[in-house]
Order: C-alpha cells, then structure tokens, then sequence
C-alpha cells in the first residue's frame, strides 16, 4: 500500500538539500518532494544517482520516497546506499533500514540495525518491540495455511481498499476514475482522490458484483473512505478530509489532515453530515470500528496520547447520541509505530493492521481478544496467507461463514492497491472443549442425563453439567492444562477418567463408560459381560494364562465363590484366519487352560466345562477370503462364560 494521509496519518520530516554539479536539478526535485509529488521527485534524483552523484540528503529523500510509498524493497536499496556512504545519520534511520530489511527477508541484518536504533536512540521502545520475539516467524508460521484467498474481482489500476458489509452490499474505497467531469488528482500518489463504491453480494460465497458509485451526497473533492454502518442502516461513520460544508481545515503547518463524520440515511440518502466532537484540525482521526453493541467506537489516530506515529483509541457513544472522551488502547494494542484500520467482531475480536508488530514487513494483519474487563489477550499476527512482505490492512470477516476481505499492496496486484476476498479455513486461536458420549459398559448403550463433574490437576470442582439425550456432554476449558471428569448415575458405579490438553488440541474428546452397580444375571446369561471381559488374554499362538487375564479369570472366581451352586461353560472362539482345524485346536487348549486356571484356584471340577470353537460362531461377516479390518476380526476374538445353573 503506498503511503497516504488517509492510511498512514504520517507526520513528514523535510530535510536540507546541497550539491554541486547537479544543483539546480536536485533543487527542483526538493520542491517536489516538499509539496508531496513524490513519484516526480524519485525519478529525478534516481537519473543524477545513476550519473554517480552522491549525497546521504540524497540518498535519505529516495529511501523515504519509496518508504512513505511502502516500496519497501527499494527503499532498503537507497538506505543501503546511505548507511554505505556515512553512519551518521538519524536513529530513526536505523529502524527505517530495518524493517525494509526484515520485509525482503534479511532479518539478521534487520536485527542488527534494530540494535544500533535501540543504542543511539532516545526512545528505543519501537526498535525494542519490533525484536522482542526471536521465534516470531515460528508463531506466524503456526497461524499460516488457514485463509484460502482470492482477488475479490472489484478492483482497477488504481487504489481500492477498505471494505466494510452494508445491506448485502460490499462497501468500499476506490480511486478509480469512472469518468467524472473534473476529476482531480493527488500531486502525493499521482492518484484520483478517492470515493466510496459499493457491490452488490450474491450467492453464500458473497461474491461482489459490477461495483458502482455509492452516494453523491456524500461525495467530497478531496478523500472520503473506510465507510461502517450501523445494523439498521441508518447511520454512517466515515473518514474524509478536514473538509466540511466547502470550508476546508488545516493545521498549524497548513495540511490539511483528516477526520471521521457521521450521516444519517434519510429520504433515501446520506444527509446530516457532521464531524465528530473530538476531531481537531491539529491531529488526524480515521478509519471507524463499531463494537458489536454499536455503543463502542473504534479508530486510528495521532491525538494528543498517542504511544507512537498513530493508535488505535476507543471512544464511548452515549444513548443521547453525545461521546465520552477517547481512550488510547494501550501497550497491549498499540506500539511505537503505527497501528490502524480497527474492525470488531461480534466474537469479541479486535483486528487491526501494524508496522511494528512481529510481522513479515510492511503493515501485518493482527487479532487480539477483547475481555469482558475491556481489557485485551494477546496479539496474534493472522499469518502468511494474508499477510506479506508488503502492507496488508482493513480485514473484514463474516463470522458466520468465515467469508471476509482484506486489502494489500502484494506483488502480482491489479493496481496500487487491492482488495482480496477470503474464506478462513480454521480458527487462529482454540476455544478449547473437552467432551464426550456417556455409554454403559457392555451394551454400549447411550445413557443420557448423566452428572458431569470437571475438576483441575488438584481436583478442584470447577463446573458440573448434564449429558443430553444423546449422552454427550461438553465443558469449555483451558490448553495446556490436567482436567479429570467424572461421571455419575443412579444404579451405575461413578467413572473418572483424567486427560491433559495439548496446546493444539482445540477439541478433545473424552468419552466415558459406566458399570451397572448391579449385574442381573441368569441361566443362558455370560457372566463376562458383568465385567466387560470380551477376551482372555494369550501369547500370542499359545494357550498360556497371561497376568492381564488373570485378573479377568479373578472376577470370575469371586462371583463363582459367592454363589457356590453356579455352574460356567467357559468358551473360546477365534477368527477366521489360519486354517479351521488349527483355530479349533487352539480355542479348545485356550478354554481348557481357562478352566484349570479357576480349578486350581480353588472351583470344584464339576462346576465347570470347557469347549474351543475356534472360528465356528463367527459375529460378523469376516470369514476366510473376506477382507476385514484388525477391529472387525478382534470381534471374533473372544471368551465367553456362560451361566448353566444357578
């Protein structure tokens, strides 16, 4: 995105300019870049450059040309040259240098200036936050691959950015010429001054049409832009120069900055255009936000409190349609460089764009939670898919179907800058939910409204709930954190399980079973299933008692010894692979070496009988030359303890 007033709210610096032999050229080229016509000026000191003339003046004006311009890339070329010729310079230089640095991916040399701007300068603070993180490209990298993304198919050959959702129609900044008797252009970008455009959404993908002029009652001759509106539709904020009623307004250096206005729709269009109450023609105020409850206004500036070269404020709107005083969103948000172009969502979300902010260079896209305290969680670069080594701003999202827009100035553009439609994939950050099905033992049977209790890593009770009629349940919790639940019921025995969330496990899941406290069973009934014994345990092609198993076989011998007239028929069954006579060979050595574990224990002989089946009594269709999953045939794996007499 190349600089303008409308984006950056940047305050020049001007510097003093002397040469010899290329005097009166590069005298002429100041002018221009006194009076903002910076493309002119650029070519002019790039042609006395390239015939050897050098100057660190010079060199300063074309690496701030094409920084104020956002082309980063040359701009590190120029203040290569001037670190070249002299070190001498203002620290600010030294963090100019850096971040186009880190934006064409040499960040090693990015961190080095950034020290050098922390030693030399009396306010290191921005240089200090623009290093603070060694693995920020890890934590980007974490955030990336979770935007499919796609030109929005509205914009031109000039700049066209800033979009915001109004009555199914896609609201947006363009300054395109479409044709307007009169049109004028800005000497600063050689571009139209921009209007406000809208496009029709259609379809569940939002796809915008033909975009057309927005309001002529609310066009202006110098820029209108970043455009909101209320739910219902009947008022608007705005950004536009300090312009009202054919008076135009300029601060103490006569420039004329700019300010956020409100309209309100009446008859059919945008009338009762009035500034806000704290705008100033001393300081810049721009691009509005509204909270989800519009009693919340959001925006950039440069006002008196501002922590760096623009922040983003928040001001209260009072039910009379009055404002409260605005206040800055502190470190959290807002750095020593520039933070802009604020857009809430109704999930409580703040996203705005940063140049100082851990980021691939240029303006980044950031997230951070607004807490029920006003207060805000932790700032979240949005990724690589949105985010470039150019300026990447103006995010705009449908939280429904995560469908948004995003503005950039990205390489392979359609103009200086562009809109780019999104769909988001994935959530940046987890709300982290552990839940589960509630099923008894045995049957598997679904067991609805069941007690659910969560408790912390020092079994503290945290929260209780209910399994709904499907026998699930939910909790909202924290990552990285030990939880136990606990499930109780009437005639089950309570279960607990304990499981510890991992940072990238949004969702975990955690089911649960109960045992009947009571096991009714009689003649014809397996016994096993009181216990949930689906299998005795064996090595593997032997028919030898492992420990596992016996304390299966315990159960049994328990119940066999309170009720002394039960008699057991103990059955072996296989699956279908290998050879049929094998499989019954083995089943019957397994049921046996079954049987005379009980004996020996303690059970009378007679109390008990013995078969193998091998794969004779198959439960499901995996018989030889069907190909069945390991699961499918486990099935078939089974013992079974079958009640003859009670």
């Amino acid at each position: 995105m190349k600089n303008r007033i409308l984006l950056y709210l940047t305050i020049l610096s001007l510097f003093s300019f002397n040469n010899y032999a290329q005097k009166a050229k590069v005298s002429n080229a100041d002018k221009k870049y006194d009076n903002y016509a910076y493309i002119d000026a650029i070519k002019t000191y790039e042609h006395v450059s390239d015939k050897g003339y050098k100057s660190a003046e010079m060199f300063q004006k074309l690496g701030n040309a094409y920084f104020f311009n956002a082309e980063l890339d040359k701009a590190a070329k120029w203040y290569g040259e001037l670190f070249a010729l002299t070190s001498d310079v203002d620290p600010e230089y030294y963090y100019r240098y850096a971040h186009c640095l880190r934006s064409i991916g040499q960040n090693d040399k990015a961190n080095e200036m950034l020290k050098l701007y922390n030693e030399k300068s009396d306010k290191p603070g921005k240089g200090e936050s623009y290093i603070k993180e060694i693995n920020y490209l890890d934590k980007i990298k974490a955030n990336s691959g979770r935007y499919k993304i796609k030109d929005a198919g509205v914009n031109s050959q000039y700049s066209d950015y800033g979009s915001s959702f109004y009555n199914g129609k896609l609201v947006f900044t363009s300054s395109r010429d479409t044709g307007s008797l009169g049109q004028r252009k800005h000497t600063w970008t050689d571009q139209y001054f921009t209007n406000l455009y809208e496009s029709n959404l259609t379809g569940d993908s939002l796809t915008p049409g033909s975009p057309k002029k927005f309001s002529k009652s609310v066009k202006s001759k110098f820029h209108e832009a970043s455009a909101i509106f209320t739910n219902d539709g009947k008022t608007m904020y705005f950004t536009r120069n300090n312009y009202l009623e054919g008076k135009k307004g300029k601060d103490g250096n006569k420039v004329t900055l700019i300010k956020i206005y409100k309209a309100s729709f009446v008859n059919n269009d945008w009338a009762n255009i009035v500034e806000l109450p704290f705008n100033s023609d001393n300081y810049s105020t721009a691009h509005p936000a509204l909270s989800v409850d519009e009693k919340t206004l959001y925006f950039a500036s440069d006002m008196p409190g501002t922590l760096g070269e623009s922040d983003i404020f928040r001001v209260s709107i009072n039910s009379d349609g009055s404002y409260g005083t605005p206040e800055n969103l502190g470190k959290t948000i807002n750095t020593a460089g520039k933070e802009t172009f604020p857009f809430v969502t109704d999930d409580n979300e703040i996203y705005f764009a940063s140049d100082t902010h851990s980021g691939l260079g240029g303006l980044d896209i950031f997230v951070s939670e607004i807490k029920t305290d006003g207060t805000f969680g932790e700032v979240q670069n949005v990724g690589a898919d949105v985010n470039s080594p150019k300026d990447d701003f103006a995010y705009l999202i449908n939280t429904k179907d995560r469908i948004g827009f995003f503005s950039s100035n990205r390489e392979n553009g359609k103009g200086y800058d562009d809109i780019y439609q999104f769909l988001e994939t994935r959530p940046i950050k987890c709300k982290y939910e552990l839940n589960g099905v509630i099923t008894e033992l045995v049957s598997a049977e679904i067991l609805p409204n069941s007690k659910m209790s969560l408790y912390d890593d020092q079994h503290k009770l945290l929260k209780t709930t209910e399994s709904d009629d499907k026998g699930y349940y939910s909790f909202e919790i924290e990552g990285q954190k030990t939880y136990s639940v606990r499930a109780e019921k009437e005639e089950y025995t309570t279960t607990e399980k304990t499981v510890t969330i991992a940072e990238k496990d949004c969702k975990t899941q955690l089911n649960l079973t109960f045992e009947k406290a009571l096991c009714k069973v009689a003649v014809g009934d397996d016994l096993g299933k009181c216990f949930g014994i689906k299998w005795i345990y064996f090595e593997f092609d032997k028919s030898t008692i492992k420990p596992e198993a016996a304390l299966d076989l315990a159960k049994i011998l328990d119940v066999m010894g309170e009720y002394p007239n039960m008699k057991i028929d103990i059955r072996s069954h296989t699956d279908s692979r290998g050879t049929s006579k094998y499989n019954e060979g083995l089943s019957d050595r397994r049921a046996k070496s079954t049987k005379e574990w009980l004996i020996i224990n303690g059970i009378n002989p007679n109390r008990l009988s013995s078969k193998g089946y091998g794969e004779n009594q198959l439960v499901n269709n995996c018989s030889d030359g069907v190909k069945c999953s390991e699961d499918e045939h486990q099935q078939n794996r089974r013992s079974e303890f079958i009640i003859t007499a009670l």
